[in-house]
């Protein structure tokens, strides 16, 4: 058997050139290990199509159910409180928000382990500690032992958001991810905006517990099933079982993975483990990707957290019915995910005929364009939202606000998202990670001034100022459409 592994030309997104351990025009290794040719089964690229969406339908069902337990409990907080014997206002958003901040400290642990072990252990491990946890908060006595299962909820349940991008970066070409992408965005960002539908009813008909446990069932049955149907897909973890077994078969030592970091293990785990935030605070286009994204996602869950009660108090609406107020934010969510998905497919597949032609490859900064009108619109849903709840309007023209608001900011998250995995694909889970990291901190610790900022400033004037705050970031995609390509090249995460 010949010890030479080279690909005679290296599928997209596994060995890309800006991240390459190597020249691939040099003469190649005979030591070197790599998939066979471009039609290896054995890359995850060349699964077949259906094989590859089962994987990405399975993690968009995991994230579902993960993601539910973020926003369901938001119009059963005060029950909550009431059955666990606390009155204390401040912690009536901590309850909900508490879990979004595990979402940020998860990322730091899971995202590294994957790189470091695959991503299929990962999942498997997560998932069945979510499901204790989650059975935990349902069988709570009091506010302390809540809010530690929930905290621990969150920091576990985060795995299929920080991982799932780096899944679909594994199977899918640049020009397929935007269909991708925003399949698995509905069980990140649907699943929040409709589980408080559900919450209200279930804890105004069953109690605030049987929320929990409806979350629990699913996940117990994903959780047994994970380890049938989940395969590895990151290719350094493939290519290194591929590089022992080849060793064992041929009795040659020196043979070693083309992607091998060829450092002892006690640093590539330190490495791994500090990745996240190193990119987070040194690479100039992560940390302005994660302060848009932050902005949008951290108003989401600020609206999340006070739109049970605004409407409660305002419309004089029960627990089950102000759930329904959640509807105008998931419609706009899902017209989001499905047509800017399918329109940044199209336009990302006519720029790479187009580059192709001219001998070139697509740039990340491409992906971004839904970025530049979705900048302005968010602001706009905003101000809409604000200023016809202080104008007491019918509720269905904040709702309406609340739409557009969803929209756009799928129009910021996904485009996001597509661009960290294009610019950073051997270590996509980890500038993922970082997103997700400011992120969710933005989603556990704005909605904590949500109500003292509309009691200072009233619902006009207080999402005026976010809205102000959030036009300033909308010239984020202009800035890295024109210096995005120079700012990376100078960037060391990318050497």
């Amino acid at each position: 058997m010949a010890s030479t592994h080279n690909a005679k030309k290296e599928p997209p997104l596994t060995l890309p050139a800006n991240d390459s351990p190597g020249d691939p025009d040099a003469v190649p290794d005979p030591n070197e290990v790599f998939w066979d040719d471009d039609a290896d089964p054995s890359n995850p690229m060349n699964w077949s199509p259906t094989y590859r969406w089962s994987h990405i339908v399975f993690v968009t069902l995991l994230t579902f159910v993960t993601s539910l337990a973020s926003s369901m409990l938001a119009p059963a907080v005060q029950d909550v409180m009431r059955s666990l014997g606390s009155d204390n206002a401040e912690l009536e958003s901590f309850v909900v928000s508490i879990y979004v901040i595990g979402f940020a400290i998860g990322p730091l642990i899971v995202a590294p382990m994957s790189e470091l072990y695959g991503r299929a252990v990962v999942y498997h491990v997560t998932n069945i500690i979510f499901l204790g946890v989650t059975i935990g908060c349902a069988l709570s006595r009091n506010v302390g032992m809540f809010l530690a299962f929930r905290f621990i909820s969150g920091c576990v349940g985060v795995t299929p958001l920080a991982l799932g991008g780096g899944t679909i970066g594994d199977l899918m070409p640049p020009e397929r991810m935007g269909t991708a992408m925003a399949v698995w965005g509905l069980g990140s960002l649907v699943a929040p905006v409709f589980s408080p539908i559900a919450g209200g009813y279930l804890s105004e008909e069953l109690g605030w517990k049987w929320i929990f446990w409806v979350i629990a069932i699913p996940m117990a049955i994903l959780s047994i099933l994970s380890p049938f149907l989940l395969r590895e897909t990151y290719a350094p973890i493939l290519l290194e079982a591929k590089t022992r077994r080849l060793r064992k078969e041929t009795g040659n030592p020196q043979l070693k993975s083309r992607l091998d970091p060829g450092v002892p293990r006690r640093e590539v785990i330190f490495t791994a483990l500090i990745r996240p935030p190193k990119l987070l605070l040194t690479s100039f286009v992560v940390t302005i990707i994660a302060l848009d994204v932050a902005v949008v996602y951290g108003y989401q869950y600020l609206v999340f957290t006070t739109l049970a009660y605004i409407f409660q108090d305002k419309y004089h609406l029960s627990t089950g019915i102000s759930g329904l107020v959640y509807l105008g934010n998931g419609i706009g969510t899902i017209l989001g995910i499905f047509i800017i998905g399918y329109a940044s497919d199209k336009v990302t597949e006519r720029k790479k005929t187009r580059a192709s032609a001219s001998g070139k490859d697509v740039q990340p900064e491409e992906y971004l364009w839904p970025m530049l009108p979705s900048g302005l619109v968010a602001p706009i849903g905003l101000l809409w939202y604000g200023w016809s709840l202080q104008a007491n309007t019918p509720p269905v023209v904040p709702v309406v606000g609340l739409g557009l608001f969803g929209f756009a900011m799928m129009g910021i998250f996904q485009p996001a998202q597509v661009y960290l995995l294009n610019a950073f694909p051997i270590h996509s889970a980890s500038a993922l990670a970082a997103m997700n990291i400011l992120r969710s901190l933005a989603g556990g610790l704005l909605p904590l001034a949500g109500q003292g900022l509309y009691d200072a400033l009233g619902m006009g004037w207080g999402n005026s100022l976010l809205a102000f705050i959030a036009l300033a970031f909308a010239p984020v995609p202009f800035l890295l459409k024109r210096y995005g390509a120079k700012l990376r090249m100078k960037d060391r995460n990318m050497k």
